[in-house]
This record gives structure tokens, sequence and C-alpha cells, in this order.
């Protein structure tokens, strides 16, 4: 048996029409447009409508992807939806995958922050090398704001909402995905969090049981700064030795999009020149497991990314959680 590779042939992304600026924060918070962009490189984020759906907005980005890749969704063998805002606790993916029409398909969630779309992309080429699927969908997609507490300007400056998709299909005798890393760190699972809060129940006497809500995100700003700086670097080094490179072959590099002071700093270890770093979070902000495949589709779309070219990209977030992935763009 020929051995099977993985190659992504088409991606896609959505965002909601509304947008909220600087300014417009400055309104709700003690902030402003000057303290947000050099802080943070972000001027606006686009914010879902309270009759949006995580849902609709995967299907939107999915839609666009698998037309980019010449197919209908019915070629669809399994979708992959990396949230951790899903419009379910028990999952969007199937949802997802009913709006679509998408009826071959088996789909599933899986949760890991802003690391989710790597680990997604990962997780699908295993599924495909094994010849188990051909065509897998990988959607990241968030909408933070639900979850953001307006009157705290340390977190609501940074999160908007997005999706992002591509199409990964089985290939003979190459593989374009050339190398990655994952790792996760328990021990600093208090620095970002979107925790669950309860309180006891009594049902009758002697039989307890918790209920509760999940509360707004909490984040150590500096521990998570100082975590991305030192970790994304050898991540990405790390997944280059995988892949028998050295960053003199990276064309692109795509990080999620955090802080564009972590992105450049990254870069700037990495010795990677600022023509090859994609950056979109001054439209943004953080759309978690969304940013990364929504920077990629627009750089594609305009022409900034170019079939055959190596892509570097790396996710980092809560958990905490980090990955890399080295990857040949295009067919």
């Amino acid at each position: 048996m020929k051995p099977i590779g993985v190659s992504i042939i088409g991606c896609g992304s959505a965002a909601p029409k509304q947008v909220v600026t600087n300014d417009d924060l400055s309104l709700l918070v003690e902030t402003s447009d000057e303290w947000i962009r050099t802080r943070t490189g972000i001027r606006k984020r686009h914010l879902a409508t309270a009759n949006s759906s995580l849902s609709d907005l995967s299907a939107q980005a999915a839609k666009r992807a698998i037309a980019m890749a010449g197919l209908i969704p019915g070629d669809i063998d399994l979708i992959i939806l990396a949230t951790s805002t899903a419009d379910d606790l028990f999952g969007s993916a199937a949802k997802v995958q009913h709006i679509l029409e998408a009826n071959n398909a088996v789909a599933f969630d899986l949760t890991a922050a802003c690391s989710g779309f790597v680990f997604g992309l990962i997780t699908a080429a295993q599924y495909i090398r094994t010849g188990v699927y051909q065509n897998v969908l990988v959607i990241g997609a968030d909408i933070l704001s639900r979850w953001v507490d307006w009157s705290d300007r340390t977190t609501c400056v940074l999160f908007g909402d997005g999706a992002g998709a591509v199409v990964c299909q089985g290939i003979l005798d190459t593989d374009h995905l050339l190398g990655f890393a994952m790792y996760s760190d328990g021990k600093q699972h208090d620095a970002l969090n979107l925790g669950y809060q309860g309180t006891d129940k009594e049902l009758t006497q002697g039989l307890t049981v918790n209920q509760g809500i999940y509360e707004p995100i909490t984040m150590k700003g500096r521990d998570v700064y100082r975590f991305a700086v030192e970790k994304v670097p050898e991540v990405i080094e790390k997944a280059l030795f995988n892949a028998q490179l050295t960053t003199d072959d990276i064309d692109c590099l795509i990080l999620h999009q955090a802080n564009q002071r972590i992105i450049d700093a990254v870069a700037k270890r990495l010795k990677i020149p600022s023509h090859k770093v994609i950056a979109n979070l001054d439209e943004y902000g953080n759309t978690s497991a969304g940013s990364i495949p929504l920077a990629l589709d627009e750089a594609v779309r305009q022409g900034k990314i170019k079939s055959g070219d190596v892509v570097a990209t790396s996710g980092f977030g809560a958990g905490l959680t980090w990955g890399a992935a080295i990857f040949r763009w295009g067919i």
C-alpha cells in the first residue's frame, strides 16, 4: 500500500458584521485607542449579535473552504470543530454538519482554546494518514464575546469573534504536513480561565449536588505573555526539526493572534523578517481558535500565501497548551 499524506487544499473564514472600535470601548471602561493599540496592536474587533450562533459562523467559513477546495459538502468525511464556545455544552460540530448538509461526515468538537485549530489540524492528519478518511474539514471558531466581562478593561479590549476553516485531503506519495509538535502544562492552568463556579444544592437530607454557571474570562496577562514568548519559538523550532527544515525555509509565519508584541517578539527570536509574518489582529482582535485559519484565509485570498509556500503556524493559550504545525500550502 502506498503511503498516504496530507494536502491542505482549501480555506475559508467568516466574521460577524458588527464592529466595536477602541473608541467604542473607551465609553465602557477607562481606556483609550492609544492605550489599547500600543499594548496589543488591536484597533477593532467583530462581535456576534444576540441572534448569531457559533454553528452558523462556523458553517459560513466551512462553505468557503469547501468551495475553494473544489468539493461539495457530501465529499466531506470528517468535521473537526475546534472551539471553546460551542452553542451547546454537548458540542456544536454535528449542528454544523447539519447546516452544511455534509451528510456523509462524522463530526465532533475539540477543545484546546487558542491552540485548538493547530491541534485539530494535527488530529485530522492522523485520520488521513491511516487511510480512515479522505476529506477532512477542520474549523476553528469562537464567540468569546459571550464570556467577556465588559467592565474589565484588562480582558474586554482583547477578544473578538470569528471563524476559519481548511479542507485537508489525502494524497499519495507525498505529505504537505511537514512537521508538528504539541505540549501542555497543567501547572499553569490558572493563568487563563473560563471557569465553572457553583454552589451546593441539597436535594434531600444528606444528598447534595453542585450547580452553577461559567464565570467570565480571567487572565494573568504578564504570565501569559512570558509563557508565549518563551514557549512558542521553542515549539516552532521543534516542529521545524521534525520537518527537517530551518527558519530560512519558512515563507510565512502565522501565530495565534493574541497580541502584536508577542508576534513581534517571537518573530525576532526566530530571526524571521517582518515581511514573512502574517497578522490581522488589528482588525479582529483575539478570536481564539478562529485566529490562525482566519488569518490564513485572508493571506491566501490576498495573494500573500501562494501554492507551494511553507507556512509555520503556532497556537498557544489556556490549559496551558501550545503547539506548532509546518505545512506546505496547496496541492
